[in-house]
């Protein structure tokens, strides 16, 4: 996949608006499950990737993705959030908050 840059297409926009560049990323196969194992501590890749219950290749390429996007951040102590992957993951909590009480309507 190309590389995410806003005012560049995304999936769903031509005009690659800020937002639609970031629904994009958050709906790339295991991009939210990296972010959400982040949020309290760093990992190491092999920790990130048991929890993730994903494979190698997949997760390379995603965090190679979100490094360059200035989200996760690594160094000795494995994988973390940076400044910038703690305020998506805050810019989150609504949207969680509100799908935990969420019910759609039944059919």
């Amino acid at each position: 996949m190309a590389v995410l840059k806003v005012g560049a297409p995304v999936r769903g926009s031509r005009t690659g608006r800020p937002i639609m560049v970031a629904l994009d990323l958050l709906g790339r196969r295991s991009t939210l499950r990296i972010l959400w194992e982040l949020r309290a501590e760093q990992l190491t890749f092999r920790a990130l990737q048991e929890a993730c219950e994903t494979n190698s290749s997949l997760l390379n390429t995603r965090l190679a993705e979100l490094r360059a996007l200035g989200l996760v951040e690594h160094d000795e102590g494995g994988y973390g959030l940076t400044d910038e992957g703690r305020k998506l993951n805050a810019a989150l909590t609504p949207l969680s908050d509100w799908a935990r009480q969420w019910k759609p309507p039944a059919r």
